[in-house]
């Protein structure tokens, strides 16, 4: 007897997508499945023609050969026959609706499923020239370790798990609701397959007991607020003796009281007197490895931008050293005396006595408020 079209049996196109032809193979499943169809011989025929098309055309490789030559491109063992586990077919096919299939709680053997341990975070504060320069430093971390009294098995020295009984050590049990046959996890020993009947005293069958380690971080040169050290297998221990998690160092940089950041550039802000600013001057500024002599030229505005090359910071990541930016700000003299007020006076009214105009800067404002106005009148 010669096969039907896969397609024709699901019922969609040659170019019907992998979703359409799960889609198409759920909706037959749930109309021809035998518990559903109890002792209709030919319901449990349609399914299985439906089960042997889907896994042909859910295979991406199968499929191509399908297309191409047929039913004779494609093996006929691969279509599942007479002997289709019902419960497989809809672990595989409703495992998004119903959680899965049998294989949730043990592992490959059939015992304990092993667990990888929890990451954990460490936040680190620094300061700038830490961050800069790079140290070493010692963490204490409390984190679930492997108990040592019964080696992370949970049962008491001497004793050993033993095979859970109402699950018969699969970590699952079925159960019927209506037309489906479904898995869940084992409500006895929650997935594990196996039973404590000692536990250990000490870690009182959790397999785990909490510690404070002590650990030697080493922070590399360059670092930034936002960066992250991973110092691998120092997180939680992992349950039934599986892997270790992960210990994040996570950086966190403390505000300067000169200088502050921007990738690998610093910047600072200088405050210079009125004299300096008007006649030049040389000073002292600070850079994170020493003073350093700035050249401040006459006639300087405040909020003027030197920049001083190489005496920022290399990142972490590499590249050029970044650069130092100092912004010199005209600082107002404060608490004068009588005689140096007469002074600014006699100096502010020098200022006004030649033609020379000594305030540019003033003077375009001033004539762009006048225009201001001008340009306001009908």
């Amino acid at each position: 007897m010669s096969k039907r079209d896969y397609y024709e049996v699901l019922g969609v196109s040659k170019n019907a997508s992998e979703a359409e032809v799960k889609k198409a193979f759920k909706r037959m499943a749930m109309k021809f499945h035998p518990d559903r169809n109890p002792d209709n011989t030919e319901a449990e025929e349609k399914f299985k023609e439906a089960k042997e098309a889907y896994d042909i055309l859910s295979d991406g490789q199968k499929r191509a050969a399908y297309d191409q030559f047929g039913h004779a491109g494609v093996d006929p063992s691969a279509g599942g026959g007479g002997g289709a586990n019902f419960s497989d077919i809809f672990g595989d096919v409703f495992g998004d609706i119903f959680g899965g299939g049998g294989g949730g709680g043990r592992g490959a053997g059939g015992g304990q499923r092993a667990y990888r341990g929890a990451d954990l975070r460490y936040n680190m504060e620094l300061s700038l020239e830490e961050a800069v320069k790079g140290t070493s430093t010692n963490i204490r971390v409390p984190t679930q370790v492997t108990c040592d009294e019964c080696d992370g098995s949970g049962a008491k020295k001497g004793t050993s798990p033993t095979t859970c009984t109402t699950c018969g050590g699969h970590g699952q049990v079925r159960m019927q609701q209506g037309f489906f046959s479904l898995q869940q996890t084992c409500p006895r020993c929650h997935g594990n397959g196996k039973m404590i009947d000692s536990p250990c005293g000490k870690c009182h069958g959790h397999g785990r007991v909490e510690k404070q380690k002590t650990l030697a971080v080493k922070i590399p040169a360059g670092v930034n607020t936002g960066d992250r050290i991973r110092l691998s297998g120092e997180g939680e221990a992992g349950e039934n003796a599986g892997p270790p998690g992960d210990l994040y160092v996570h950086i966190n940089v403390k505000p300067h009281p000169i200088f502050q950041r921007d990738e690998s550039d610093l910047y600072c802000e200088v405050p210079i007197s009125v004299t300096t600013a008007a006649l030049g001057g040389e000073l002292e500024v600070p850079t994170l490895d020493g003073r350093v002599k700035l050249k401040i030229p006459a006639e300087s505005q405040s909020g003027k931008l030197f920049r001083m090359r190489g005496k920022g910071v290399r990142s972490v990541r590499g590249g050029t050293v970044g650069d130092l930016l100092c912004r010199v700000m005209v600082e107002t003299p404060v608490n004068l005396t009588r005689k140096q007020k007469e002074l600014l006076k006699d100096f502010e009214a020098s200022m006004t006595d030649d033609s020379v105009n000594h305030s540019p800067r003033a003077s375009s404002w001033l004539d762009g408020v006048k225009k201001f106005f001008e340009d306001m009148k009908p």
